[in-house]
């Protein structure tokens, strides 16, 4: 199975994911966790953020996780996941695919703004920011949608119903 973890730089998504992983690797040994910006690091930082780049990034991690379902493992991902084809192949490709949209209004992730993106966008210092200069389109046919304008305890209530999927 893979648990696609979708939303918004601030939204809650990697913390949410960090969670469902924690809990579930207790219960099933064969699970592995993918993070977008690791994926990035991981090589070597070769994309930059623009559109094309993170279609490439997006594509990564959908085949790896494919790669991993097919072979038993299960996997939760925390991606920003823009492209409504990228979750569409996923849909058609990966056995086991449940999807996860933390969806926040804008204002709160502004408000939030745990990596400064937001605040280095509005100074001029960023370009490439999904939600501002780069459109982003609520998914339409997410598994699970999480209005997360609350609390952590709220957003992380969420995890043992995720959990669940994975076990």
């Amino acid at each position: 199975m893979v648990v696609w973890i979708i939303g918004l730089s601030g939204s809650g998504k990697t913390t949410l994911a960090e969670t469902v992983y924690r809990q579930t690797k207790k219960k099933n040994n064969s699970l592995f966790f993918l993070d977008g910006d690791v994926i990035r690091e991981v090589f070597n930082h070769d994309l930059g953020h623009e559109l094309e780049d993170r279609k490439i990034n997006a594509s990564r991690m959908s085949q790896l996780s494919k790669y991993l379902d097919d072979q038993g493992i299960s996997v939760v991902c925390s991606i920003l996941s823009i492209f409504q084809s990228t979750r569409d192949w996923n849909r058609e490709n990966i056995n086991n695919y449940y999807e996860v949209f933390i969806d926040v209004d804008m204002e709160d992730l502004r408000d939030r703004d745990v990596k400064g993106i937001y605040k280095a966008f509005n100074e001029g210092r960023l370009n490439n920011v999904v939600g501002e200069d780069i459109k982003f389109t609520k998914p339409e046919n997410s598994d699970l949608v999480i209005h997360n304008n609350q609390s952590l305890e709220y957003l992380l209530s969420f995890s043992d119903q995720i959990s669940e999927k994975l076990t």
